[in-house]
Order: C-alpha cells, then sequence, then structure tokens
C-alpha cells in the first residue's frame, strides 16, 4: 500500500511555546481510497495537526510527508469571500476546467455558482467548497468538521458525495460526531 499513500506523519512531537506536548510520537498514515477520522475533544489538537500538515506550524520532531493537499473547512459561510461570485472564488485558486461535470457528481446546479456566497444555503454552499477542493485535483483532502454547519440530511449526504471520490483521494477527516466517523471511517485516531 506505500505506493498509494497520500500522508505519512511518523513519530510526531509538538507543543506550542511554553506548553506541554500536545503530541508524542504520533504516527499515522492515509492511502488513496481511505478515510481516516480523527476524534476529540475541543483543544486536544485536532485542528493543529491540520495547521502541521500544511507547514503553517512546525513539529518538535518527526516527519511529516503530504501529496497534493487540499481542505474542506467547517463553516463554508467564511470560506468563500461575500462580494464575489463564488465561480470567480474558485477560478481564483484553481483550473475550472471539468467543473460541469463535476458540479453534476456533486449534485449542484451550475447557476448556483454565478451567485454571491449568501444566496446559497449552507449545504449548497459546502457543496461548493467540496467543488474548490476537487478541481485542485488533491491526493490528500483535510475536512474540517465539514459537516458540522449542517443538518442532519445535508451531514449525511455530504459525506456520501466525498466518499464517491476516493478512488483518487485518501481523506483525513476531523470530527466531533462519533457516529459519522464510525459510518464513514476506515480508521479512527482518538486524540
Amino acid at each position: 500500500m506505500q505506493e498509494h499513500r497520500v500522508l505519512s506523519i511518523e513519530n510526531l512531537s509538538f507543543s506550542y511555546k511554553n506548553a506541554p506536548l500536545l503530541y508524542r510520537d504520533l504516527s499515522l498514515h492515509v492511502n488513496i481510497g481511505e478515510v481516516v477520522s480523527i476524534v476529540g475533544p475541543s483543544g486536544s489538537g485536532k485542528s493543529t495537526l491540520f495547521e502541521l500538515i500544511n507547514q503553517n506550524l512546525q513539529p518538535k520532531a518527526g516527519l511529516i510527508k503530504a501529496q497534493n493537499i487540499a481542505q474542506i473547512f467547517q463553516d463554508p459561510y467564511t470560506s468563500f469571500h461575500p462580494t464575489y461570485t463564488i465561480i470567480n472564488q474558485i477560478s481564483d485558486v484553481c483550473n475550472t476546467n471539468g467543473y460541469k461535470e463535476l458540479c453534476k457528481s456533486l449534485e449542484l446546479e451550475v447557476d448556483l455558482l454565478e451567485q454571491l456566497p449568501h444566496k446559497l444555503s449552507g449545504g449548497q454552499l459546502q457543496r461548493c467548497s467540496i467543488l474548490r477542493a476537487l478541481l485542485m485535483k488533491p491526493k490528500l483532502l483535510l475536512a474540517d468538521e465539514p459537516t458540522s454547519a449542517l443538518d442532519n440530511i445535508n451531514q449525511l449526504e455530504v459525506m456520501k458525495l466525498l466518499t464517491k471520490f476516493l478512488d483518487r483521494l485518501g481523506i483525513l477527516l476531523i470530527t466531533h460526531d462519533e457516529y459519522l466517523a464510525n459510518w464513514c471511517s476506515d480508521r479512527i485516531i482518538r486524540l
């Protein structure tokens, strides 16, 4: 499975300045086709792990190797600038070739992309976040509580949509929702 590995974390140790270690010798990996969930209470270091993977923070020790990362954030309304259309914001960060076909796969009406973010529902806007992330052609998708701002029906729909693309990527999911983690994960890491 090593050739399909999109994230490797080996013996990671990290702490914030003058604070106790948040991680000590943490190791984990994600392969194409897998969903690995990180579950834990607030303050346990779930989001810090994503900051380390994105190289926004530096570990005290250990090694992190990640391939072609894209991220989906918790709140779709803060993921987009309020005064620009969705399609303009997506085209600012990635190539939009094939976006119409991808919209179909995501059950997202193409004309919604011409709207401002506040004109869309939370579920529609989170699908736009997923569209943007997938157009970046990631091998590793970091999903930080991607369904927590949605109602139960939309939560399940969004996760079903994400798992449709496991043939081309691996997903590292942060969630506090044990039910969701149990439903979609190949492995669960509890912090």
